[in-house]
């Protein structure tokens, strides 16, 4: 049976990310659905996720049942709707997909799990904020195939059980801590994807550019690529803003040089820092002699949510060695200071948390 998308997905955000370097979905991702990859054979990066998939999926064709369930967790970006709809083409079935979000009644979840054909595949993102009336009836969806309902009210309430087409439910998360332990355990296949390194993003670059029909050399799609934050989605759209910085200038072709004047003017750092990024980070480093310093007053100070620091900005701070979280609070390293072209503090004996100059600038 041929792999399709169903009628059921998501709305989506219609207006542009508020950061070029954020990795959450907008409207300019989606309408380049062609860009991603449509077999496991394709797919650039994650090498250890789709080693495994892969063996996943022989073994349920081999035994005709359906793929244990899957979850995907990681920060946005880095392809777990993608990888979810690969599954479903390797496997051969229908891909029905929705959002936590969208599931408001146990009825809506009901009216998608009845219309499943056996060994389809239902994909929820955002599976961290389901409703928990809904969660609640997905724990014997996914363990027995059943759906436990009541119908009614009061003492005429009655339960109705109603059995399922076996299926596989692929969850995918940015936030795999706010699922709750029951659900968690209900999923044997959990996966988590990471940030990826330069070559592979080099290598999705290029791909883009050539069904774009663009003249990039190598040198310009590693310029791209080592200002993407190691997702693919930014990555992609860093391409398209340096095409069109390209294309008004007059350039036939896109080299490290025409790359790195178009990022420059964008914001976008050697690092992939943007503005916002360097502000937080002066703001640890100058206001609060690097650190530490509590969330809630880094959000304050920068009039952001709480949630959007930790879930957007942070990450790739973190995994870059910018940024350390602390008992006490947010610190900036010897390394963030350096790429700010600060100074690092000398170590104060009644301020353990400031810096000093050391072989990396920290103490």
């Amino acid at each position: 049976m041929a792999s399709q998308v169903g009628a059921m997905s998501a709305p989506k955000d219609k207006a542009e990310p508020a950061r070029l370097v954020g990795g959450e979905h907008g409207e300019d991702d989606a309408l380049e659905v062609h860009l991603r990859p449509k077999r496991l054979a394709e797919f650039v990066g994650q090498r250890q996720t789709r080693e495994n998939l892969s063996v996943f999926i022989a073994a349920a064709q081999s035994r005709a049942e359906a793929l244990d369930h899957v979850l995907f967790s990681g920060p946005p970006g880095l392809g777990k709707t993608t990888l979810a709809q690969i599954v479903a083409r390797e496997l051969g079935v229908n891909f029905r997909s929705t959002s936590g979000p969208v599931l408001v009644r146990a009825g809506d979840l009901a009216a998608i799990l009845t219309n499943l054909e056996p060994r389809d595949v239902l994909f929820i993102d955002e599976i961290h904020r389901l409703n928990p009336a809904v969660e609640e009836i997905l724990y014997p969806a996914m363990e027995d195939f059943e759906l436990d309902l009541v119908i009614g009210e009061g003492p005429s309430a009655r339960s109705v059980k109603i059995t399922l087409a076996p299926f596989t439910l692929i969850g995918a998360t940015t936030r795999s801590g706010l699922i709750t332990t029951p659900l968690r355990d209900r999923f044997g296949i959990p996966l988590r994807l990471d940030f990826y390194e330069p070559d592979e993003l080099q290598t999705i670059v290029e791909r883009a550019a050539r069904i774009f029909g663009l003249d990039l050399n190598a040198q310009g799609a590693r310029e791209i690529a080592a200002r993407a934050r190691g997702t693919p989605r930014i990555a992609g759209r860093l391409l398209k803003r340096v095409r069109d910085f390209a294309s008004v200038a007059g350039h036939s072709g896109i080299d490290a040089a025409i790359a790195d004047a178009a990022l420059t003017r964008l914001e976008v750092d050697s690092r992939g820092l943007d503005a916002f990024d360097r502000r937080y980070l002066r703001l640890i480093a100058l206001s609060f002699g690097g650190g530490p310093v509590g969330i809630e007053t880094i959000a304050a100070a920068l009039g952001e949510a709480r949630d959007a620091i930790e879930e957007i900005v942070e990450p790739f701070l973190l995994q870059q060695g910018f940024v350390q979280r602390t008992p006490r609070g947010r610190m900036v390293s010897g390394a963030a200071f350096a790429h700010l072209g600060l100074e690092p503090p000398a170590r104060d004996a009644g301020q353990p948390g400031l810096f000093r100059q050391g072989d990396d600038g920290q103490i």
